[in-house]
């Protein structure tokens, strides 16, 4: 009997779980938003609040145990230094899930799991991954400079 057991189990096996979920945590924290599964999403918030708990304490052993958890040391230092410290006044539900739809592919429900006080991105400068090269970039600014001449 599973009394008093009560896991996200995910249909997959405890390694695969622990594994699947090290790298959403690492996701989550890096781009402060990614897009799951409702019953991923939900397993992954326990982590999260977790991680981000242990940046709020900041000390030697709690970098080590989130270290532990998370694959990326880059991604542990901004946990410690710019994520933790902006939820430094909250206890607890640091992350929030929003129900976007369902996959096409098998109907699966789809949630964003983010960041509560996550950094808005900056949407008046594209990003380098938005596919405008730098041709196109010259010949924005050239058109730029013929709109300001007239």
């Amino acid at each position: 009997m599973r009394h008093r057991k009560a896991r996200y189990k995910l249909g997959m096996r405890t390694s695969h779980r622990v594994a699947m979920l090290r790298n959403m945590v690492t996701s989550l924290l890096e781009h402060e938003s990614i897009v799951t599964t409702d019953a991923r999403a939900k397993a992954l918030r326990t982590l999260a609040d977790e991680m981000i708990t242990l940046g709020k304490r900041g000390d030697l052993h709690a970098r080590r145990q989130a270290l532990s958890v998370i694959r990326s040391k880059d991604v542990t230092h901004t946990l410690f230094n710019e994520i933790a410290p902006r939820f430094a006044d909250r206890n607890g539900g640091y992350t929030r899930i929003i129900k976007k739809g369902f996959r096409p592919g098998d109907g699966a429900s789809m949630s964003f799991i983010e960041l509560v006080d996550r950094k808005p991105k900056d949407v008046s400068e594209p990003s380098s991954k938005s596919g405008i090269t730098a041709k196109a970039k010259g010949l924005k600014e050239k058109l730029l400079d013929k709109i300001k001449a007239k």
